[in-house]
Order: C-alpha cells, then structure tokens, then sequence
C-alpha cells in the first residue's frame, strides 16, 4: 500500500525531508503531492541518491511524485566512517545580498540540520550571528532542538557584549574565543556560513 504526503505549499526544503523520513522509516512505495517544479526536481534528485525509482504526473498546478525502491541495490557500498565537524555562523544570514532572504536560509539551513542524522559537534556563533541566538525566534528553536540533540552550541561572550546583547542569549553557552577556538580545531572540518 502506497502512501501519499500532502507537501504542497510547503516551501523548500519541507519536500525532501518529508521524503527522508519516509525513506528513513524502509517505506518502499510512497508519493509526494507538490506544487511547483523545483520541489519536483529536488524530490528527483533526492530519490535518485536513495536508489528510488521517481515517476512524475502532472495534474493542473500540483505533481504527485510517486517514489519506488528499486530492486537492484549490487553496488559495492563504502564504509562509513564518521567525521566531526562544526558550523561557524558569523553573520545573521546566509551570503551577501537581501538580508530578509539571508535570514530565510539560515532559518532553513538550521531547520535541514535538525531534521538530519548527521549533526555537527558544534555551532559556533561570532561576530553577527550571535544575533541568531537572540532576535531569530524560529532559529533559535531549531538550535534548543539541536542542543537536546547533543550539539553544543558556542555564543561569543565578546560579540554579545559588543552588540550590547550580553544577557540577551536565548540559547547556547555564553562562551569566549579560548573555547571557540578549541572547538574549532578538535573538529575533522568547520563549515563557514
């Protein structure tokens, strides 16, 4: 019995880990009804590196993308080594351009990570991105369920002060650059945002 996920309206990347948790749950036979093609092609993608089978139907403004394991898994499959790794946050948006939408991303960067198996041992915030910590209600949520999770989340003493936010953290340890720094170098790769 195929199952089908209602994602339409839901912006990206809701779609896929919608799909993850399926797939992470062994579901073999299951669609997702989107509303725009970049859902469509991301849900592809994603399906192809699962080793799911996609077929796409069109009907007015919605997709229904209908995912099916396949049967023939005989690739040879890479150990799997785990790596640590780190996410500086620096600023309180994702890349340069419309702050509003560098906000956005950041939001949907946190929300992706918390929805992944794969967790960095730390968040680091510095310069502006301890703002994240402060004034991003919807980030600061995603980073508490990431603390739950076992991320440690680091906020420069210093930045907050400079900011005149010291005692305005609503998340992560008040922490200083001897810390920071420490992290940063126990760590296999530190991700730049």
């Amino acid at each position: 019995m195929s199952s089908e996920i209602d994602a339409r309206g839901k912006s990206c990347p809701i779609p896929v880990v919608m799909a993850k948790k399926e797939t992470d749950q062994g579901t073999d036979q299951f669609s997702i009804l989107v509303d725009n093609k970049t859902a469509v092609e991301n849900l592809k993608r994603f399906a192809k590196s699962r080793g799911y089978e996609v077929n796409v139907t069109e009907s007015g403004a919605d997709f229904l993308v209908a995912m099916n394991q396949s049967g023939s898994s005989e690739e040879c499959q890479l150990m799997d080594f785990e790596k640590s790794w780190a996410v500086l946050i620096g600023r309180d948006g994702i890349g340069e351009g419309d702050p509003e939408l560098g906000a956005t991303l950041l939001k949907m960067f946190l929300y992706t990570l918390c929805e992944s198996d794969d967790l960095p041992s730390y968040i680091l915030m510095m310069n502006g991105g301890v703002r994240v910590a402060v004034d991003h209600e919807q980030s600061v949520e995603h980073l508490q369920s990431l603390e739950e999770r076992g991320v440690s989340v680091l906020v420069c003493g210093t930045c907050l002060n400079y900011f005149g936010l010291q005692d305005a953290a609503k998340v992560g340890t008040v922490s200083n650059m001897y810390d920071i720094e420490t992290a940063m170098v126990s760590v296999d790769k530190v991700v730049t945002l």
